[in-house]
């Protein structure tokens, strides 16, 4: 990777990945409507993600347009400028759908991580 800056970030997005992945294991809807603070504790980590997102270059976010990076870092937009409104439907669909998703892309990108 020609951007050493890039590579950090993405390994932000990577470990922010796993590391909701691992707090959601196991997890059905009713115990995450329950916890309040597995629900800030992901909804820090969708943050994190998408702040990495961010600072990723154009150069690279257009070299890999299979990372929907618009939509990430859109989430991380919505929870930080409008935080009182973060639907819980769509962080639940991102912890459990989007995260999921992501987490093999982010690992081809990083095959040594």
């Amino acid at each position: 990777m020609e951007n050493k800056e890039d590579a950090v970030y993405l390994g932000h997005m990577l470990d922010m990945t796993r590391r909701g992945l691992r707090a959601m294991k196991g997890k059905a809807r009713a115990e995450y409507d329950a916890d309040d603070i597995l629900r800030l504790g992901l909804t820090h980590i969708v943050q994190v993600i998408g702040e990495a997102a961010r600072k990723v270059s154009i150069e690279f976010q257009q070299a890999h347009p299979e990372l929907p990076w618009r939509q990430i870092i859109g989430m991380r937009h919505r929870i930080v400028h409008d935080y009182m409104r973060v639907d819980e439907d769509i962080l639940w669909q991102v912890v459990t759908i989007d995260l999921p998703s992501l987490l093999p892309l982010l690992e081809h990108l990083l095959p040594n991580e």
